[in-house]
C-alpha cells in the first residue's frame, strides 16, 4: 500500500490559517475605520500608538504607520522565538494594514459613544481574536512582552499592561482629553474580553482530581451516569505512605455539580481539587459512553457483583 504524502493536510491547514487571519483582519480592520476612528477611540499596543499618530499626522498613513512600527518587534521575533511565527506575524500585519487602507473610504458609524465602544470593541476583539487563533499576531508588543518575561519573569500579561497604560495616559495628555482616554480603555477591555472568547471559545472546561476509599467503582459510576471519560494517577499518601489511585477527569461547567453529587453520595469521606482549565486539546475523537436511563439501577448492580 502506498504511503500518503502529508502535504495535502498541510497545505489545507496553511490555507484555513490564512483564511481565518485574512477574516479577522478585515474584522479588526472595519471597527477601527467604522467605529474607532470616527469616535476618537484608540486600542492598545502598537495598534493604539498607530491610531494616536494617525490623529496627529493624519488617517491616509494609518497603514504605513502599523507596518513601521510592527517591523523592530518582527525583528525581535525573527532572532529571539521562532521563524514560522514571524511568518505568520508578517501576513497578519500586511492583511491589517491592506483592509485598512481598503475600508479608508467607508462611512462611520454615528451612534452613542457607548454603542460605539462596545460594538466596536467587540468587533474588533473579534477580529482580534481570530488572527491570534489562527497563529497571526498584529501587536509587536506582545513580543516585547515575551522576551521581558524570558529575561526578568515579570508575566506578559503585567508587560502588556504596563505599555498600555502608558499609551492611554499618553493619548489624554498629548489631546488634553481624558475623557476620550477612558473611553479608549473602556474600548480596549470590550475588545479584550470578546478576543477571549473568540480564542478559547464560551465552554469553561474544569479538571478534576478525586482521591476515596473505592476508585474501580466511583469511575464505573461516573463513567456510565454522566458519560465522561477519566484517567488513574497512582499517588501515594504523604502520612500514610499508602499507595492509591486518584482519578482525574475533565468535565464541562454545567456536569460539575452533578458530578460533585455522585462522588459525595457515593463516598462522603472523597477528597476533590477542581481548577478551571484554559483549553483543552484532543488528539482524537473520543468515544463517549451513552448515559444510563436509571442511575439507580446500575448502583444496585455494582452493589450486587460486590456482594
Amino acid at each position: 500500500m502506498a504511503h500518503k504524502s502529508p502535504l495535502p493536510k498541510t497545505f489545507y491547514t496553511h490555507t484555513i490559517h490564512f483564511i481565518g487571519m485574512t477574516v479577522g483582519a478585515l474584522l479588526a480592520a472595519f471597527a477601527i475605520r467604522v467605529f474607532l476612528i470616527p469616535n476618537d477611540l484608540i486600542d492598545g499596543g502598537v495598534i493604539g500608538i498607530s491610531l494616536i499618530l494617525g490623529r496627529l499626522y493624519g488617517n491616509e498613513y494609518l497603514s504605513l504607520y502599523l507596518l513601521g512600527l510592527n517591523l523592530p518587534f518582527l525583528y525581535l521575533a525573527w532572532r529571539y522565538i521562532r521563524r514560522s511565527f514571524v511568518l505568520h506575524m508578517l501576513a497578519a500585519v500586511v492583511l491589517f494594514a491592506l483592509f485598512l487602507s481598503l475600508l479608508e473610504k467607508l462611512p462611520s458609524f454615528a451612534a452613542d459613544p457607548l454603542e460605539a465602544i462596545v460594538i466596536g470593541g467587540a468587533i474588533l476583539g473579534a477580529g482580534v481574536g481570530l488572527i491570534i487563533r489562527y497563529g497571526g499576531c498584529t501587536d509587536g508588543t506582545e513580543i516585547l512582552a515575551i522576551l521581558i518575561n524570558r529575561k526578568q519573569g515579570f508575566t506578559v500579561g503585567q508587560v502588556v499592561l504596563f505599555i498600555n497604560f502608558f499609551i492611554f495616559a499618553g493619548y489624554g495628555w498629548i489631546f488634553q482629553d481624558w475623557h476620550i482616554a477612558l473611553r479608549s480603555l473602556m474600548t480596549y477591555i470590550v475588545a479584550f474580553k470578546m478576543m477571549d472568547i473568540v480564542i478559547a471559545g464560551l465552554e469553561e472546561l474544569k479538571s478534576v482530581l478525586i482521591m476515596c476509599a473505592e476508585p474501580e467503582k466511583l469511575s464505573k459510576i461516573i463513567t456510565h451516569e454522566l458519560g465522561l471519560g477519566l484517567t488513574f494517577i497512582k499517588g501515594k499518601g504523604g502520612y500514610s505512605g499508602e499507595d492509591r489511585d486518584i482519578l482525574f477527569i475533565i468535565v464541562e461547567r454545567l456536569d460539575l455539580a452533578e458530578l460533585k453529587e455522585i462522588v459525595v453520595r457515593e463516598d462522603p469521606t472523597a477528597f476533590m481539587a477542581i481548577e478551571t482549565l484554559h483549553e483543552a486539546v484532543y488528539g482524537r475523537t473520543a468515544k463517549i459512553a451513552k448515559r444510563r436511563k436509571s442511575k439507580k439501577s446500575l448502583a444496585k448492580r455494582l452493589i450486587s457483583k460486590k456482594g
